[in-house]
């Protein structure tokens, strides 16, 4: 059985920076992605960054490009997101996602068959 536990979710000031982490376990999906999405209120769950699982190659959302930075330790089992220059439109909650097939570089959270329960982003102006 899969699980993805998120951390690292706080609130900073505008221009500030988190990490977030995702640890995974039971995921054994070699060509599969991971990724970060966030949801605000009233709005669309929608995704930020994403990872291949074995390649290692990421994609972005463009609102997130140059800011934000996807990463996975597969020795930790564990995805990263590192989060700079932050601003108040990033205030959501963030989720960690885990497909079981290649993504295609896509944010679909059809694609994503596992998911975690979230964690708090808040940015103050």
């Amino acid at each position: 059985q899969v699980q993805l536990v998120e951390s690292g979710g706080g609130s900073v000031q505008a221009g500030g920076s988190l990490r977030l982490s995702c640890v995974a376990s039971g995921y054994t999906y070699s060509s599969g992605c991971m990724g970060w999405f966030l949801q605000a209120p009233g709005k669309e769950r929608e995704g930020v960054a994403g990872i291949y699982t074995t390649a290692g190659s990421t994609f972005y959302a463009d609102s997130v490009k140059g800011r934000f930075t996807i990463s996975r330790d597969n020795a930790k089992n564990t995805l990263y997101l590192q989060m700079n220059s932050l601003k108040p439109e990033d205030t959501a909650m963030y989720y960690c996602a885990a497909s079981r097939y290649n993504c295609y570089a896509s944010f679909m959270t059809y694609k994503y068959a596992y998911w975690g329960q979230g964690t708090q982003v808040t940015v103050s102006s």
